[in-house]
């Protein structure tokens, strides 16, 4: 078995480290950011009692570069947050440098109406 570092487990290391310090409340959810090479998610998330508020993925949206779906699914999961009345959330990176498409996500969630 391969012991060395890989990007999944540096990854998972920064995800840890990082969920460590931010956790959701049902006022002010976490709103968690997967990205995949094809696709990117987000999901609304009241850590307190387990449950998720609202999810927005991209394979939803059917034109445009990855980067401007993430866009998008910034802006859809803010009007589905505002749909439940929330105007404050805490970012959750998922380990992913910020830049690109998790960029994109939070721009298009501060577009939408979002503080983070």
């Amino acid at each position: 078995m391969n012991t060395g570092k890989t990007k999944f487990t540096s990854r998972q290391r920064r995800r840890a480290k990082i969920r460590s310090r931010i956790s959701g409340t049902e006022e002010i959810p976490r709103l968690s950011v997967f990205k995949s090479n094809k696709h990117i998610m987000a999901q609304l998330i009241d850590d307190v009692s387990g449950k998720t508020l609202g999810s927005a993925h991209s394979r939803d949206v059917k034109k445009g570069t990855l980067l401007e779906k993430s866009q998008t699914v910034g802006e859809s999961i803010a009007v589905l947050a505002k749909a439940k009345k929330i105007n404050k959330i805490v970012f959750d990176r998922g380990g992913f440098m910020y830049t690109g498409c998790v960029k994109a996500v939070a721009e298009g969630a501060r577009a939408g109406g979002l503080v983070f």
